[in-house]
């Protein structure tokens, strides 16, 4: 058995993935890695996002990306999924169903604006929606599938 995800677990955990990280390239092609939150519908990714964030402004002049979510604390734990995407801010209906689910998903997580200081309120206050479009095949695995041996007494 091999330790790749088929079709619907790849689904499934990107379904119940909490943070994924997102790489953007910066105009001399240099790579930045952030973890961020998303949301994920219809096969697609969608990251919230202030407007005003660099990653923002990346992949408005480049957008290629990576996509990557992963779980496990033990090695026999390690599970991912990644893959390559174009990133595009969306707007109207598809960015407000994103929305939509991406405050449902986080809503226990959040914290409150009134709580932020006030540039840290500022910087949240226009969010746009991303979506990353895969534009090739996933890079997956899941250790828990590898049959271990039994230990050595």
């Amino acid at each position: 058995m091999g330790v790749r995800l088929s079709a619907e677990e790849r689904e499934t955990f990107l379904q119940n993935g909490h943070t994924g990280i997102i790489t953007t390239l910066r105009r001399d092609g240099s790579p930045v890695s952030l973890p961020v939150w998303y949301a994920y519908l219809d096969g697609k990714v969608y990251v919230g996002s202030p407007e005003s964030a660099a990653k923002v402004k990346r992949i408005r002049h480049d957008d290629r990306a990576w996509f990557l979510v992963e779980s496990g604390e033990k090695w026999k734990e390690l599970a991912a999924v990644g893959f390559p995407a174009r990133a595009t801010v969306v707007e109207g209906a598809e960015a407000d169903r994103a929305m939509a689910a991406y405050e449902e998903k986080y809503a226990e997580f959040r914290t409150p604006p009134e709580e932020m200081p006030g540039a840290a309120q500022n910087h949240y206050a226009k969010t746009v929606m991303l979506r990353l479009d895969p534009t090739g095949d996933a890079l997956t695995w899941n250790n828990a599938k590898i049959r271990l041996k039994s230990p050595v007494s």
